[in-house]
């Protein structure tokens, strides 16, 4: 674990810089084991894909695919930032992910769907079986539902087969799919179709969460009032049942509005369509931002360069073979679910997991037993279920005889001290890990460590990942060097494949929001004047690793100095006793906003005075003065999401005694009262009108 950096300074900052007190931390080597089978090896991949030789780089990308006709032009900057790629291509997703495996490997594990109560067995399905029952879906989505290229179709299901197969029925047809997190209210997924132009829906009638059958389908007939309140009418909804024959709904089913898929599916059996061959630039799918306030954001992805771009890096930086067994186990409701769950390593003909249900249900050991089981060599998950299975048992993964490779963490910055325990603990001190950033909107990752040449650092997410070039601007567009200590805002100098096309139906929200900040000429063609602005907070070391700092709306400006949320919680999470943090400001007369502290406590710790002074003094020791709390609370729970994200909007509400907004989407809205008990006392404390900031502090669009 050589290469220890030395400690970077505490630096001055003006109100436009976020302030920045990590220290560089040790660095870990990848094993001898790890590198031998490595897809990637050769450090000639810095010089075949340097600035020098882009756009052309990225062709090494598409061919890995196969293409119906080669494109004309790699990148077509004439209508800047609406870049194209691949121009005069055409492909099919669908025919990439399943057709062309089967001459190798159609008798090999496409898809292992893994029901959440145990008593069920893995269901796995062969690229030949995914053939037969993509085409037969696709069959059913032209004849009887009548959609053809183009068209829009939105998709609200859980995480079972059936999901990816029907993302892959609509690519063959060239459909465009818009699937919505199964977590998401009936509401959400109405106005998503409502948006997107939709008039089928695709349901499933329930799936099992934390032991108890879910009545999904009763959302759907929110969805419907949703959607014609906007003004789309739907005329279909198809309803896949979670176990044959039986549906697990209290909800009625419409007579000639609504179908059960396996009976429909009698008629197309066997029935085969041939792939629709799809121009590279053609839309793939839309995924919208998952927040709960404003319009929803319609993130419309093109065919070829998305596909290219997760096919690529699932190889490079994911290290997929055709012989692994990976599991991603985000949801596919996400975009990480799209490109690193279906379509990245069905492209490399994998074998990829899916998993329905919560990964600590029945117990701490859900998520290892699946791994020893399956064999999974390939392990992939975020930051906050990396926390839920630290705190539900730290000591678990020594009981199972599972053999991680490789494991990546993904969707937000991961504290130095997770990062040990995901490498000590769920690695074995053996399996590599890439920490790797981006966006819904990147398709695929834009800074990772390339696993078998470049070393790892926790808390860092590492270089641009190949052809990726960032920079980091402050508010006044000066770029920040490397080494210095001093955070701005991180951007992507350059387009790439994997980049949205547009926001569906809002091009001038596209532009205003991505590329006018650091726009150098509105006039200009050249790729190199349109600097890809992020909205997150980032820090250079020398080495030319990036630490992502988070949201730059959810940096906390005390007296002058921008303090980023995420070093603040890192630090909290230091102290042994503590499983949990999450940092929002209050409001403070003398110095404007002062960070407030909620933790949760592992378990066997009893709430303690000693527990809150030592989080208080490891935050003035790690940060400074300037970093400490007005108060730390100790609560038995964080508010969160459905996918175990952590509302800081809703604790930020409460600490400023401002309206909590809807919670009941929230997976455990009890919670959000007791935590108001914990703050404000047993008595209802009148609500007020609060600034913006923090009225805006911890929404997404």
């Amino acid at each position: 674990m050589a290469d220890s950096k030395t400690k970077s300074a505490v630096v001055d900052t003006t109100e436009h810089q976020i302030a920045v007190h990590w220290k560089e931390e040790e660095n870990y080597k990848p094993t001898a084991e790890f590198i031998a089978q490595a897809n990637l090896t050769d450090p000639a991949i810095n010089e075949r894909f340097a600035e020098k030789n882009f756009p052309q780089c990225f062709e090494e990308y598409a061919d890995m695919l196969t293409w119906y006709k080669r494109w004309d032009t790699v990148l077509d900057t004439n209508d800047p930032p609406f870049w194209k790629w691949f121009v005069g291509g055409k492909i099919n997703a669908s025919y990439n992910c399943v057709d062309r495996h089967l001459a190798k490997y159609k008798n090999k594990a496409a898809l292992i769907s893994v029901p959440e109560p145990e008593g069920e067995d893995p269901v796995t399905i062969t690229y030949q079986e995914l053939y037969i029952r993509v085409n037969e879906f696709a069959a059913l989505l032209r004849d009887f539902a009548g959609l053809k290229a183009g068209d829009r179709v939105t998709i609200h299901m859980p995480m079972l087969a059936e999901l990816p197969i029907t993302m892959l029925a609509c690519a063959r047809l060239g459909v465009i799919h818009s699937v919505v997190f199964g977590g998401f209210s009936g509401e959400a997924c109405g106005l998503r179709a409502a948006d997107s132009g939709s008039n089928v829906l695709i349901y499933m009638d329930g799936y099992y969460r934390s032991g108890k059958m879910i009545d999904h389908k009763a959302s759907a007939e929110i969805a419907v009032a949703a959607a014609e309140k906007e003004g789309q009418k739907i005329d279909k909804i198809l309803v896949w049942r979670r176990h044959p024959d039986k549906y697990c709904s209290a909800t009625p089913m419409v007579k000639g509005r609504d179908f059960f898929v396996d009976e429909i599916l009698k008629d197309y059996r066997g029935k085969l369509v041939d792939p629709v061959p799809m121009d590279a630039e053609a839309p793939l799918f839309l995924m919208y931002t998952s927040g709960t306030t404003g319009k929803p954001k319609g993130c419309q992805h093109r065919t070829g360069g998305y596909l290219a771009y997760v096919t690529g890096t699932s190889k490079y930086i994911q290290d997929i073979h055709p012989t692994d067994t990976y599991w991603c186990m985000a949801d596919i409701g996400w975009i990480t679910g799209h490109s690193y769950i279906v379509y990245g390593p069905l492209a490399l003909a994998a074998t990829s997991v899916t998993y329905e249900g919560v990964p600590t249900y029945p117990d701490a050991g859900r998520v290892w037993r699946i791994a020893e089981r399956l064999g999974v060599n390939i392990f992939h998950t975020s930051p906050t279920a990396i926390r839920m299975l630290r705190k539900a048992g730290a000591e678990e993964p020594r009981k199972y005889h599972y053999n991680f490779k490789h494991m990546t963490t993904v969707g937000e910055p991961i504290e130095p001290e997770v990062w040990r325990w995901y490498y000590n603990e769920v690695g074995k001190q053996k399996a590599v890990i890439v920490d790797t950033w981006w966006q819904t909107e990147n398709g695929g990752f834009l800074c990772s460590t390339k696993p078998a040449i470049d070393l790892m650092k926790p808390g860092s997410a590492g270089p641009g990942v190949p052809g990726i070039y960032p920079v980091i601007y402050d508010e006044q567009a000066k770029e920040m060097s490397a080494g210095t200590g001093k955070a701005g805002n991180i951007c992507i100098k350059n387009p790439w494949p994997g980049i949205f096309q547009t926001i569906w139906g809002d091009r001038e929200r596209f532009v205003k929001q991505y590329y006018s900040k650091y726009c150098k000429d509105p006039k200009s063609k050249k790729w190199q004047d349109w600097p890809y602005f992020a909205a997150d907070g980032a820090v250079l070391a020398a080495d030319g690793y990036f630490r992502i700092l988070g949201r730059v709306d959810d940096v906390i400006n005390v007296a002058g100095h921008r303090l980023g949320t995420k070093e603040l919680e890192s630090a909290c999470l230091t102290v042994p006793e503590v499983a949990e943090a999450a940092v929002v400001p209050v409001v403070d007369e003398i110095k404007g906003r002062v960070p407030e502290i909620y933790i949760v406590l592992r378990p066997g710790y009893a709430p303690s005075k000693e527990i809150t002074d030592r989080v208080i003094a490891t935050l003035e020791t790690m940060i400074g003065k300037i970093a400490r709390p007005k108060q730390v609370h100790i609560v038995p729970d964080m508010p969160k999401t459905r996918s175990g994200k952590i509302m800081r909007r809703v604790l930020a509400a409460i600490s400023n005694t401002l309206d909590t907004g809807d919670i009941s989407t929230l997976a455990n809205p009890d919670v959000v009262e007791q935590i108001r008990q914990v703050v404000q006392g047993k008595e209802k404390v009148a609500t007020k009108e609060g600034p913006e900031d923090l009225k805006q502090f911890g929404k997404e669009e």
